[in-house]
């Protein structure tokens, strides 16, 4: 029995199909949709989601960060910026990391949430930038 998954972005729905497993990049470690998991709300950190078919990964998708709602027959990603790693522009990701961490090297060292949130979306790109050396490895 497989598990329906929906990754959706705020722009558009990236992809709606049943596979056998869907492991997600949870804030706390990544975690296997399956069929007949307990319910649970997750919140997702940048990282890569990794869709399974007869024990295979067929399709990768990059997820910034977001949240998952999963069932027993289901896992929905509502994710803030995703796209398929095949999509990643490496020398893009590498220049966002860089603006990032320039960024957070000004920040006021008693600016703690704004420390918080740049620390979130540095960690997010180099996830990105690992998915797209993992996927385009010849660049």
């Amino acid at each position: 029995m497989p598990v329906q998954v929906e990754i959706i972005s705020p722009e558009k729905l990236l992809f709606r199909k049943e596979v056998e497993m869907a492991v997600l990049p949870g804030e706390d470690g990544d975690i296997a949709a399956m069929p007949d998991h307990a319910p649970i709300m997750l919140l997702l950190r940048g990282g890569v989601v990794s869709l399974y078919e007869n024990g295979q990964v067929t399709e990768r998708f990059f997820v910034s960060g977001g949240f998952a709602d999963i069932t027993s027959q289901r896992c929905t990603i509502l994710a803030d910026e995703a796209l398929p790693v095949t999509e990643i522009v490496l020398s893009e990701a590498q220049e966002r990391l860089e603006r990032l961490e320039t960024q957070f090297t000004n920040v006021a060292a008693d600016d703690i949430s704004h420390q918080d949130s740049l620390s979130r979306r540095i960690q997010s790109a180099r996830a990105e930038i690992e998915a797209a050396e993992i996927s385009h490895p010849t660049h």
